[in-house]
């Protein structure tokens, strides 16, 4: 009751001392709350409201203290007195995610064991199918994102959860359709597998739809004012979405490897078993925050200043047509983006998706090439997933200490490092007259790709923060989904590289694409920080300038 009282009397004196923030706060204060039966705490929640500008504050303090070597040790008083978010919110929060997650990646995974039983020998199908629908989701970037902005934030997700299960329970039915109905004429399967690309589509869009919604938007509104809790909070959700990149396709594989139709059976009783859970968590996590919820749809800055600039030319056919080819062009969107003080981190994070250094398709199709058989496989990706767990621990640690931006350049640094161990060792044996798919380098490439994770988490949670704490919440849709829409389009380069270079041996020239992506994404951030800085790192005491009294 003392600890209630005393964080009332401090959020009544920040609303007194700050500009603009009594209003906002009594707002909240006389704002009418739900039922009693649905546990909703009261408006005035004290994590709903705490002004965030004592922490920037202290964050900068934590800067520039840990650059002159102060120590940090102990926890920082003002966190402490932070209070908590409610442990039954984070639980079902939590299960909401990892449902999501889980069935995306268990489906993910399980297309490409599915589509290599129905058309073995060939990886086109699985490029044609991976192209498509990344390029569908690029090219719904802006009616996604100002959906995201404007409708109700419950409705969002419904429709993410219902769309997802729906695709994949119906995918799941035409595989099975292809992998046991027998005597099938070409035009039938050539049929059904552009039935597969549709529902594949849709099940991106949906799952992109939920992620974004969650970790670029709840997130943000549940742990506002409370830097601590978004730190712990974004951390934990991409624990969950590590373990279930790898425990998801790790239990598809291994079902698969017994019989592909059971796998099927599988990924659609999982499927269609978790809707409910997943639908009621997340219901009860809407009814607990009263933030959520918003009073009317909004519409972002550009959709009403380019509204009412010009509403009677908007009603002739020309101007229609204009503005439908540059809603499809994304260019409000693009130049939203391009001019937000957060596009560099955000950029930098979407230039490592171009990468074939990852424990996916393309770099597990060049270790079987090089000799390295599945049960050794697996045991490379399980510890490649250690290490990337890791970063979810390491990473907010060091946040506290020496603050969000030095955290994102360390990260990057680290993962630079590796990657250039990796092409040094690969290229040693290259040089020497080895073929690139010897054993000896690609083990070597998969230790220091394995190592060289731990950055590039690290610095994806580094980037998520940044873009949380500076995008302004009627811009937060557009803005994520284009992100993501950089992201599916460096994706979609990444297949290109494997398909411009389709055999393994000539698998050194995308890992050297993909390796300049990553130092090309470094010298953005160093950029941006010298920028924010005007500095990268601190010079040790011996060496810096000396000021006279």
């Amino acid at each position: 009751m003392m600890a209630e009282a005393v964080n009332e009397d401090l959020s009544g004196k920040k609303a007194d001392e700050t500009p603009g923030r009594a209003g906002s706060v009594e707002a909240e204060r006389q704002a009418p709350g739900p039922s009693a039966d649905d546990s909703v705490p009261a408006p005035d929640s004290p994590y709903v409201n705490i002004d965030s500008a004592a922490i920037i504050r202290e964050e900068e303090r934590k800067d520039a203290s840990a650059g002159a070597g102060e120590s940090q040790g102990g926890p920082d008083d003002l966190e402490a007195a932070l209070p908590a978010i409610p442990k039954a919110l984070t639980i079902r929060l939590y299960t909401s995610h990892f449902l999501s997650m889980w069935n995306s990646r268990l489906f993910e995974a399980g297309v490409v064991y599915f589509l290599a039983s129905i058309f073995p020998g060939s990886l086109l199908p699985v490029s044609i199918y991976a192209l498509v629908r990344n390029a569908a989701a690029i090219a719904l970037t802006v009616p996604v994102g100002k959906w995201i902005d404007t409708a109700n934030r419950l409705t969002i997700l419904r429709t993410s959860i219902l769309g997802q299960r729906i695709s994949v329970a119906a995918s799941c039915g035409v595989f099975w359709a292809l992998l046991q109905v027998p005597g099938l004429s070409t035009r039938a399967v050539q049929g059904l597998f552009a039935a597969t690309v549709v529902l594949a589509c849709v099940e991106k869009l949906s799952a992109g739809v939920n992620l974004v919604s969650v970790e670029r938007d709840w997130v943000v509104v549940i742990t506002e004012g409370n830097e601590a809790a978004r730190r712990t909070m974004n951390a934990r959700m991409r624990r969950i979405d590590l373990f279930c990149k790898l425990a998801g396709p790790l239990t598809v594989a291994l079902i698969a490897a017994a019989s592909v139709p059971v796998a099927v059976y599988t990924t659609l009783g999982m499927n269609l078993s978790s809707v409910f859970v997943e639908y009621m968590c997340i219901e009860k996590v809407f009814r607990m925050v009263p933030t959520l919820r918003r009073s009317r749809p909004s519409q972002s800055r550009e959709a009403r200043s380019g509204r009412d600039s010009s509403p009677r030319s908007s009603r002739t056919s020309f101007e229609r047509v204009r503005r439908m080819v540059s809603e499809i062009l994304m260019i409000p969107s693009l130049k939203l983006y391009f001019s937000h003080p957060a596009v560099i981190p955000s950029f930098a994070l979407s230039l490592l998706y171009m990468t074939v250094l990852a424990f996916s398709g393309q770099m597990l199709t060049y270790l079987l090439a090089s000799g390295i058989n599945l049960w050794q496989i697996g045991i490379i990706r399980a510890v490649s997933t250690i290490f990337e767990l890791s970063a979810t621990w390491i990473a907010p640690r060091l946040m506290k200490r020496v603050g969000i931006l030095r955290t994102g350049l360390w990260s990057i640094n680290w993962q630079m490092i590796w990657l250039a161990a990796a092409l040094s060792w690969f290229f040693y044996y290259y040089s020497h007259g080895y073929p690139s798919t010897s054993l000896a380098p690609a083990i070597g490439l998969a230790v220091a790709v394995a190592l060289s994770r731990v950055g590039l988490w690290g610095f994806d949670l580094s980037a998520q923060n940044i873009v949380q704490d500076e995008v302004q919440d009627d811009r937060r849709g557009i803005f994520s989904t284009v992100e993501t829409s950089f992201q599916n389009l460096f994706d979609l380069l990444a297949w290109s590289l494997t398909i411009i270079w389709s055999n393994p041996a000539d698998f050194q020239w995308p890992v050297i694409t993909s390796i300049g992506a990553v130092y090309a994404a470094g010298g953005l951030y160093a950029y941006f920080l010298r920028q924010r800085r005007g500095h990268l790192v601190h010079p040790p005491q011996c060496l810096a300038p000396k000021v006279d009294d």
